[in-house]
């Protein structure tokens, strides 16, 4: 009976013992989920307060009378961004489908969700992407376009014209995804399209009244107030931390999310440093606003190989992304299109030049398919690819974006009178002035 008893005893210990251990694999599976899903939401939130950095810098970069208009245009962009991508753009992003688009899950119901975190804050996270993309526009066709047509346009780009590049590449079944291309935080997908996006929008809408003198010389039009500019740019690389890291959509051991955060640092740096000595060399000033474009130039740039790359590569990077941004800007106003924040030679140009970037130095030991030209043991593959899928979503994007912006002006039109231009759109569309007592005279 004894001998019974303690065999009784061990059986019941053992099965203790593994309820125990099933119980904590249990809790350390659902640990892991929560502590993943932490992280995306923490990150999501950082994206989100990008947008009161895109505002900062926008309102600083233009003149006064304008300021009540952009910060509207900013504010709504992410209202139209959430709903749009609530209703449509999520399915067309992430839904069942083919290589073009998704057809699933409108409304969020029976979504998909290819994340390891809840569909809501995996929602979340990509909204917040979704409005980044939309409000570059904003700044590229500032002081002249009017409200109603904007708000057109960003539910448009929110709900289908952005999901649909980001289908391409970040549904499994894309097109572009499946044959190799990478942008592992958006360069492509949200800069780029927001950026040629901006450039269609400017060229279509002309440049604002006075631009452009007869004999050819550009006035130079100064934004109101730079210190705002400025932290607008601290802003945005502050949450660029939850942009590119969070798209790692999981903590991990923590290497791959700290290693990300160090390169998109380090190519804001060298972007804003480089961009600085290069106007200063070219023009003969350190001018501080093409340093704080230069930033975010690198930023723009760094965010679709920050994952594949060494931090050696990322200075290299965000410094050819300063060199650019200072080119492209001149080259815009020789070419007589303007941007008054630089909308297209940050986001643009150096969206491009962050996809080439994968195909350069991007390094497989770091999760890429094949190694990038510069790197031991590289090849052409990968830079092939990058450029080939590139020069699709620039086409796709400027043609869409062209037929749009197109259609709302032969409808409800794109720009405002010469009159409202002169007042400013702060009185013209909102009846508000952002200074209140202060009169502007030109």
């Amino acid at each position: 009976m004894l001998h019974f008893s303690k065999q009784k005893a061990l059986v019941l210990m053992l099965l203790g013992l593994s309820v125990m251990v099933f119980a904590s694999d249990t809790d350390m599976e659902t640990l892991s989920v929560g502590l993943d899903t932490v992280w995306v939401l923490m990150a999501a939130f950082l994206v989100f307060f990008m947008q009161a950095g895109f505002g900062m810098v926008e309102a600083g970069f233009i003149r006064a009378k304008n300021t009540t208009n952009i910060l509207t245009k900013n504010f709504l962009d992410f209202c139209m961004a959430s709903l749009g991508y609530f209703f449509f753009g999520y399915a067309i992003m992430f839904g069942k489908g083919n290589g073009f688009a998704g057809f699933s899950g409108w409304f969020l119901q029976g979504a998909e969700n290819p994340s390891g975190v809840p569909l809501a804050a995996f929602w979340l996270f990509q909204a917040a992407f979704t409005g980044a993309a939309a409000t570059i526009v904003a700044g590229g066709m500032a002081e002249r376009m009017k409200f109603t047509a904007y708000m057109v346009y960003s539910f448009l780009i929110s709900a289908f014209v952005y999901p649909i590049v980001g289908h391409w590449v970040w549904s499994g079944e894309g097109w572009l995804a499946i044959r190799n291309f990478a942008d592992f935080a958006g360069s492509g997908v949200v800069h780029t399209t927001g950026g040629v996006a901006a450039l269609i929008g400017t060229i279509l809408l002309k440049p604002r009244t006075g631009k452009y003198r007869p004999d050819g010389s550009v006035k130079f039009m100064a934004g109101h107030n730079i210190p705002l500019a400025s932290l607008g740019v601290f802003i945005l690389w502050c949450g660029w931390f939850g942009f590119n890291p969070g798209s790692t959509l999981g903590v991990g051991d923590g290497s791959a999310i700290a290693l990300i955060a160090m390169n998109t640092s380090l190519a804001a740096a060298s972007g804003g440093i480089v961009a600085i000595m290069f106007v200063w060399l070219w023009l003969g000033k350190p001018d501080l606003a093409m340093g704080l474009n230069g930033a975010l130039a690198g930023l723009v740039a760094v965010t679709a190989p920050c994952a594949f790359i060494d931090p050696w590569a990322a200075i290299v990077i965000g410094a050819v992304g300063g060199i650019l941004v200072v080119l492209a800007t001149l080259a815009l106003n020789k070419l007589k299109i303007d941007d008054p924040v630089g909308a297209f030679p940050v986001h643009g140009v150096n969206g491009i030049w962050g996809v080439i970037s994968v195909g350069l130095f991007g390094k497989s030991s770091l999760g890429l398919n094949t190694c990038g030209l510069f790197i031991k043991g590289g090849s052409f593959a990968q830079l092939g690819t990058q450029l080939l899928k590139i020069v699709a979503i620039v086409a796709f994007v400027a043609v869409v974006m062209g037929i749009i912006f197109k259609l709302i002006d032969l409808t409800i039109g794109l720009r405002v009178s010469k009159e409202e231009e002169y007042r400013g759109l702060d009185i013209g569309e909102h009846g508000l002035e952002s200074y209140a007592g202060f009169q502007i005279i030109e």
